[in-house]
């Protein structure tokens, strides 16, 4: 059988992502581990009203032209447009804010993970139930909005994540996978659903503020492999207005972007992990027993099977070493000489390996948005030395690399002091596409051997197209071993084990990052 033949008979799986910076769609074969078509839009948050979000015809109006991207590669390719798919998965970034009243008209807008004005919700709420509840969480959103008596607040009828909401709008079903559903309310992993007593804990707190029992208002939480769903005549035109798409394949359970991370990185067993970089940067590591104690660095999330998981996450990722890529980019056309992104990223990345193992004095925060890691509730990118630091660009872009890495070491020292063990991370987003620098960093950065894999580089969009694919395989082994043995079995994967120097030199530029910290704290006051 050749692509064009899985795409004829529709033996295929659609994935779609709605990153922070990019929709994605990618379209697998009857091989999970075939990608025959992509396609992308880029899109940005914008701060309204002092809140990040994006307006929901944005949303349609990137998916539509994702899938129309894809749908036109599939044809440059193959000669041949996808009329019907196997299965289809819909993906987005976690958390967050989506509240419609009971005709499903959206209340308040789209408030997106990177909000951080949910502080005294997050902190009642951690008090509360005993675990760490971050500012982004759904839940804390919610308890934000009624603490502050929002007018919207009596009309409640459904919240849910991104994700949810494009799924809902697609088949109908308000349902959640629940990786993505355990960034909006803590999971009891043994049974795969919302806590029980969290949940009557917080309907006592919130006693008659809400119209419903907060259990009324989320999303019906689905396992990996679970159906979810098909998607309606309704649901076919708003993906593909052209008419061509057919309604009725079915879809896997909505998952947030963590949790297809986790899959295409091949991450859901025990003692893995894996970090990802974009507009913020997070680790996961599955975890072989409960944490000890509760920790704000923290989130307990958990697997798309439902598995619990550790999470560090950082609101701030690769956007301001981006930036900088930028500045140079544009410094090399003001000098008469043309260079592409790609190729700046990877001469300056390159250049950083030649920079001193601290990064020479040097100091890189990369804070546009507030980092709850670092105690900041607001950003303020910075760089910052010494008058006798080095100031070469090999140290400038290995300081810059390393900040990128710094909260998110500080959060993963915390797991290190629990005990949690890690055989291996593996890396995947942009900043790894440059062969073994990041890659080099992160491994000295967090002293675990650091993988990236090729099948990883698709990221999230394949990961939940491999998630819709496993629907046929649900009911004969579980996600781990599907991955295993039918998908990672040939995948082939570069590992960088920590280099002494670098640990040594990480540590040393980590002392000043945290001691540097308080510069940030008063930016933040003063500017």
């Amino acid at each position: 059988m050749t692509a064009r033949d899985d795409i004829l008979a529709g033996r295929t799986s659609l994935g779609v992502e709605l990153g922070s910076t990019r929709i994605k769609a990618c379209l697998i074969g009857a091989e999970a581990g075939d990608v025959l078509a992509t396609g992308s839009f880029d899109w940005e948050n914008s701060l309204d009203d002092g809140l990040w979000t994006y307006p929901l015809e944005e949303v349609w109006h990137g998916l539509q032209a994702a899938y129309a991207d894809l749908v036109a590669d599939a044809h440059d390719r193959y000669g041949v447009k996808p009329t019907s798919i196997g299965a289809i998965g819909v993906s987005a970034m976690m958390h967050g804010y989506l509240a419609f009243d009971a005709e499903g008209e959206q209340l308040t807008a789209f408030r997106t993970w990177r909000n951080t004005n949910t502080s005294v919700a997050a902190a009642e709420l951690t008090e509360l139930l005993g675990v760490n509840i971050p500012l982004r969480w759904s839940i804390a959103h919610l308890h934000q909005a009624v603490l502050d008596s929002e007018p919207h607040v009596p009309q409640l009828d459904f919240i849910t994540t991104l994700a949810g909401y494009v799924h809902w709008q697609l088949t109908g079903e308000r349902v959640l996978g629940i990786g993505d559903a355990s960034g909006m309310f803590p999971i009891d992993s043994a049974v795969r659903d919302y806590d029980e007593r969290m949940l009557a804990a917080y309907d006592a707190l919130a006693a008659d503020r809400l119209p419903r029992p907060v259990k009324d208002l989320l999303p019906q939480v689905l396992p990996a492999g679970a159906a979810a769903g098909e998607l309606t005549a309704e649901g076919a035109a708003l993906l593909d207005p052209s008419g061509v798409l057919r309604p009725g394949i079915p879809l896997c359970p909505p998952e947030g972007d963590a949790g297809t991370g986790m899959v295409a990185t091949n991450s859901v067993r025990p003692r893995t992990g894996n970090v990802s970089t974009g507009t913020s940067i997070f680790a996961m590591v599955v975890l072989e027993h409960p944490l000890v104690r509760a920790h704000d660095e923290l989130d307990l999330v958990t697997t798309p099977a439902g598995d619990q998981v550790a999470m560090v996450h950082c609101n701030n990722g690769a956007s301001e070493l981006g930036a900088w890529v930028g500045l140079f980019v544009r410094f090399a056309a003001a000098a008469g000489t043309s260079i592409t992104a790609d190729a700046a990223f990877d001469a300056l990345f390159r250049e950083a390996l030649a920079g001193e193992a601290d990064g020479g004095g040097l100091l890189a925060y990369n804070h546009l948005a507030g980092e709850p890691v670092a105690g900041l509730t607001a950003g303020r990118p910075l760089f910052v030395r010494t008058p006798d630091s080095d100031f070469t660009l090999a140290n400038f872009m290995r300081a810059q690399l390393y900040g990128v890495f710094g909260t998110l070491a500080i959060g993963m020292k915390v797991l290190e002091d629990e005990g949690v063990a890690v055989d291996r991370l593996l890396a995947h987003g942009g900043m790894f596409r440059t062969a073994g620098v990041a890659q080099r960093f992160l491994a000295g950065a967090l002293g675990v051997p650091v993988a990236v894999g090729e099948l990883a580089s698709e990221g999230g969009a394949w990961g939940i197209a491999v998630l819709a694919s496993y629907l046929a395989h649900a009911g004969a082994e579980d996600l781990g071993t599907y991955l295993e043995t039918h998908v990672f079995n040939d995948a082939s994967v570069v590992t960088a084990d920590p280099d002494p120097a670098d640990v040594t030199g990480f540590a040393t530029y980590l002392d000043r990052y945290r001691a540097g910290l308080a510069i940030e704290a008063a930016a933040v006051d003063s500017l």
